[in-house]
């Protein structure tokens, strides 16, 4: 997938999240939501791969569920991030990002899997 479409495909999974999640919410504009979705990004490749490596032993031991935790805070690190750099996106707590990020791995699984198939068929 390129780098645009990833990028689209965060700021509409994040735009999900701050829409059904009562904690989550946006107040900047669409340029705004692209820039927190590229922030995402680079949170989650940075960050993300570390903390699963220092996190394995307990990830293994919760069967994976542990996975949801880091996915939750990377997402207040991106909320925290955000409402420092004064891009309007904002997580209240940890309950707010757990639910949010259930729903951004939601939608961002399904857009991918939208957008391969469609590429598939071109």
């Amino acid at each position: 997938m390129t780098f645009l479409v990833r990028l689209l495909v965060n700021a509409a999974a994040l735009f999900v999240a701050a829409w059904l999640v009562p904690g989550i919410r946006h107040d900047g504009s669409l340029i705004g939501l692209l820039i927190v979705a590229l922030l995402f990004g680079l949170v989650n490749s940075i960050l993300r791969p570390l903390l699963k490596l220092l996190t394995c032993p307990l990830i293994l031991l919760t069967l994976g569920l542990f996975t949801l935790v880091i996915n939750a805070l990377m997402l207040m690190l991106t909320g925290w991030l955000s409402g420092q750099l004064g891009l309007g996106f904002h997580v209240n707590g940890f309950w707010s990002a757990f639910f949010g990020g259930l729903i951004v791995g939601l939608v961002s699984l399904a857009l991918s899997l939208v957008i391969h198939e469609d590429e598939k068929h071109d």
